[in-house]
């Protein structure tokens, strides 16, 4: 496929002043932004720097308060999507625009599907078309498979053949790796090498510096809504890029001022899930901060919610304090004293279109009623008090969440669990998405939580993480406990070992 030609320098795209405000936020403060051809270039910056609302002014789903926009040396007007698209500017979302009962071809061309009339759409043609761009990403399937049966680094392949099909020049990768394993982490690097000898140029969006450092090109780095600096990756290290993105260094990601006690709060016997967890057996103690990892879809996430009771069918025993209890949904989870994180905030963990006040009394209400009315003065009291005690980041407590930063609206869910008054806080990713900054924050309140009695269990997928959160570690393999490790005496090695099968657990 050729491309079409970039300005006389190389440039595909140039932004020039771009500035964007929406109710009480600035949140574009007049931005440049160039991108070359064949150039991987990473956006970088903390929840709520710009990187989003940019992405969106390029493909058209927000148009700029002021600045102008370049492609390929000519101004132009990106009034919305289409233009975009005309334009070869392209986007791949974090969450897959995919439909899974159809084929890989049919997702390709959902457009050309969606235009012409009946008994013109030539799929001899489209087959054709499908093969080329998918044997160009190096994806050996049939353009006729249905997306359900593919991995999530295969759907990823297909998003990115989808751009390719439609001659896209640009293409936007927002947080391309968050449900990656390893292997197809490297698969997608290999496609972006591809593509970037292509001429391809890719606007890289991610919280992952380590992989920022290895791909990419050039960096943009936001703060607060204006541009720090644009630098080649060669010139920058891992803590001047943390530094112009947080504005300030950031020495201790991890702090520990906790001592747990060994007192047994939770015990988990010999919990099954039917196809995901078997005869899984835990305990945590007082003050203690739990890990759990595993492979992708090895059932620490299913564990999670079995503990809370968000899986049917599940079986086994839960004890509180050495007492069995019964829970069977996530009311009693609650009732209990359990908290749950989940894995999917804005899924699962918020209602976006209502305020974070509500969402902050959402399972506590109880507290917030009298007879059954709602006190919205005590609500207000109880928001405003996590806002401070959370430094959670908004023009008032009336403000929808989902315009919130990622970090933000992840505070929100721990406000919304720590107004329950749990002793027992189940995270799932509680990182994920959120930048180094916000990290750092989470953390600290992970260990906060530890340090007043509470018991913390966290799932993730990064070992740097888990092994520097926990007091100790369970691993998962095949739905099954691999391995409990000390989390001092531990390494990613050993970790990855358990993970993959390839020690026997002898406590197994």
């Amino acid at each position: 496929m050729a491309k079409k030609l970039p300005d006389a320098d190389g440039y595909v795209v140039r932004m020039k002043g771009i500035t964007k405000a929406f109710p009480g936020v600035l949140a574009l403060d007049g931005v440049d932004f160039q991108i070359k051809a064949g150039e991987v270039h990473a956006l970088i910056g903390e929840n709520g720097a710009g990187k989003s609302t940019l992405s969106k002014i390029l493909t058209g789903v927000y148009t700029k308060d002021a600045g102008e926009i370049e492609v390929r040396g000519q101004s132009v007007e990106i009034q919305n999507p289409l233009d975009a698209q005309r334009l070869g500017i392209r986007i791949i979302h974090q969450e897959f625009n995919l439909i899974s009962h159809m084929s890989i071809m049919e997702n390709m061309f959902l457009e050309t599907l969606g235009h012409k009339p009946w008994g013109l759409v030539s799929y001899l043609e489209m087959r054709k078309k499908a093969k080329e761009v998918l044997e160009s990403l190096g994806l050996d399937v049939s353009p006729d498979r249905l997306v359900r049966e593919l991995s999530v680094g295969e759907q990823q392949t297909v998003e990115i053949a989808a751009a390719l099909s439609k001659d896209a020049d640009v293409i936007i990768m927002d947080e391309p790796t968050a449900a990656l394993t390893d292997a197809e982490v490297e698969r997608l690097f290999e496609i972006i090498n591809r593509l970037r000898s292509q001429g391809t140029a890719i606007v890289y969006i991610s919280h992952k510096l380590e992989e920022i450092m290895a791909i990419a090109d050039r960096a943009t780095i936001l703060r607060d809504g204006r541009l720090i600096a644009t630098k080649p990756i060669s010139e920058l290290t891992r803590d001047q890029i943390v530094h112009m993105m947080v504005g300030r260094p950031l020495h201790n990601m991890y702090v520990r001022s906790r001592t747990p006690s060994q007192e047994v709060v939770l015990e988990v016997e010999n919990l099954s899930v039917p196809g995901k967890v078997k005869e899984a057996s835990i305990i945590a103690r007082k003050g203690e901060v739990v890990g759990l990892t595993g492979l992708m879809g090895a059932g620490q996430h299913s564990l999670l919610r079995a503990i809370f009771g968000a899986e049917p069918g599940t079986t086994g025993t839960i004890r509180l304090r050495g007492r069995e209890v019964t829970i069977t949904s996530p009311w009693d989870a609650i009732r209990s004293g359990i908290g749950l994180l989940t894995e999917n905030r804005k899924e699962e963990g918020l209602i976006l279109p209502l305020s974070v006040m509500f969402n902050i009394s959402l399972a506590s209400m109880e507290k917030v009623t009298n007879m059954g009315i709602i006190d919205h003065k005590q609500e207000r009291r109880q928001a405003v008090d996590y806002l401070e005690q959370l430094d959670i980041r908004t023009p008032s407590v009336d403000q929808q969440v989902e315009y919130l930063s990622g970090g933000n609206q992840q505070k929100v869910v721990l406000a919304k669990w720590l107004a329950t008054e749990p002793e027992i806080i189940l995270m799932s990713e509680p990182t994920r998405g959120i930048d180094v900054g916000a990290k750092a924050e989470v953390y600290r309140l992970i260990d906060e939580l530890a340090a007043q009695g509470k018991v913390v269990v966290v799932v993730s997928s990064e070992l740097p993480e888990v092994i520097n959160l926990s007091d100790r570690i369970y691993v998962m393999h095949e739905g099954r406990i691999a391995a409990e490790l000390d989390a001092a005496q531990t390494t990613q090695e050993e970790i990855g070992m358990y993970g993959t099968g390839g020690k026997y657990y002898e406590g197994n």
